[in-house]
């Protein structure tokens, strides 16, 4: 039988969901860290991606650490030390970053 796109829609795609999970300026770059340098301390990755406020990297690793993309652990010291992860869920995106990087890498070496 042939797909009519009167009967569906884009909200209930896959691609929908993945998009909803990983949408917003910071959060590719967030899981590129992760991927590329495995566990992260927050004024590392602050420091590593730039221009990026406190409030906005704080937000953006509690979205992913609530939609069980990335770990967060907290050690009880003074000063507080937190570190980020993927969790194993996040590492199932490695393939998919990993594609995007490698696209980009032959889109760049093209343009010059």
């Amino acid at each position: 039988m042939e797909r009519c796109i009167g009967d569906e829609s884009f909200e209930d795609t896959g691609l929908f969901y993945t998009l909803k999970l990983i949408k917003g300026k910071y959060k590719m770059r967030v899981l590129y860290t992760l991927m590329e340098f495995g566990v992260v301390r927050f004024s590392e990755m602050r420091r590593y991606l730039g221009k990026i406020s406190f409030k906005m990297l704080e937000s953006t690793l509690k979205e992913l650490v609530a939609d069980g993309l990335v770990k967060r652990k907290e050690y009880d010291q003074l000063p507080l030390k937190v570190e980020y992860s993927l969790t194993e869920r996040g590492k199932s995106l490695i393939p998919l970053l990993d594609g995007l990087c490698a696209w980009g890498e032959e889109q760049l070496n093209f343009s010059r």
